[in-house]
């Protein structure tokens, strides 16, 4: 198996209302490398955000209390934390310099996934989008109907993860693919029955789509990867991905 993963270049600031699906299928054009049949494409959830007008101005907010309390005691801005508070229904955990929430969609992970990076210089806030599944959905949708191809779609953000340093690309929606490989009752080169082997497909995708995407000033918000075959799925969602609360070790 050969798998590629391109960075798309060359895609205009993202403004709200932007047919993001248009965009991406210009700028891979262009650069000469189209949308093929079978690509999954890795779009950062900033972009998506942003076209969809989930942005806030951080000049606009007044911090309730709680929100100071809170930005006091992590030294952060308690306009910023009243935007997170505002995308969490729980804080999870809670230090100088962080803090971990679980959003409304139940993912955990720092400061809601809220977002002031590739906004608008420090002024702006980008919330994940209020439902990351069903913009890839949208997404999906559109890239298909205007490309005459079929693809996957993942939106993606960088999250930390429990004992280990540095954060990586995971996907907090997606749609047309199965988001986990379930290879439970397969069996190994010495014939022993896999028990508990489920490959979370949708986070390496993402995690994959990281190495070419640019966080910083590339200004490189989608990958396409090509050649990885997946199984397609019109139900499959990323909160497949969400460890239920009973099975949370790390609570």
């Amino acid at each position: 198996m050969k798998i590629e993963v391109i960075g798309v270049e060359g895609i205009p600031i993202v403004k709200e209302g932007d047919d993001l699906a248009s965009m991406i299928l210009v700028a891979a054009e262009a650069q000469g490398t189209p949308i093929q049949e079978g690509d999954v494409v890795v779009i950062t959830h900033v972009v998506v955000s942003r076209a969809e007008g989930r942005t806030v101005d951080l000049r606009q907010i007044k911090p309730s209390k709680v929100a100071e309390n809170f930005a006091a005691f992590t030294g952060k801005d308690p306009r910023l934390v009243e935007v997170i508070l505002q995308n969490s229904r729980a804080v999870r955990r809670m230090r100088s310099g962080l803090l971990v929430t679980e959003t409304l969609d139940g993912v955990v992970c720092a400061n809601s996934g809220v977002d002031v990076s590739n906004v608008s210089g420090g002024d702006v806030a980008a919330p994940l989008p209020e439902d990351a599944d069903a913009s890839a959905k949208r997404i999906k949708e559109r890239l298909s109907l205007l490309s005459g191809k079929d693809v996957a779609v993942i939106v993606c953000d960088s999250h930390g993860r429990a004992f280990r340093m540095g954060a990586v690309n995971v996907a907090i929606g997606l749609h047309g693919f199965s988001a986990i490989w379930d290879r439970r009752g397969e069996k190994d080169l010495f014939g022993y029955q896999l028990k508990v082997k489920e490959i979370a497909v949708a986070d390496e995708l993402a995690s994959a789509a990281e190495l070419v995407i640019g966080q910083a000033d590339e200004g490189v918000p989608v990958a396409i990867i090509r050649g990885y075959s997946y199984k397609k799925s019109a139900t499959s969602t990323a909160k497949e991905l969400i460890r239920p609360r009973e099975l949370d070790v790390f609570i």
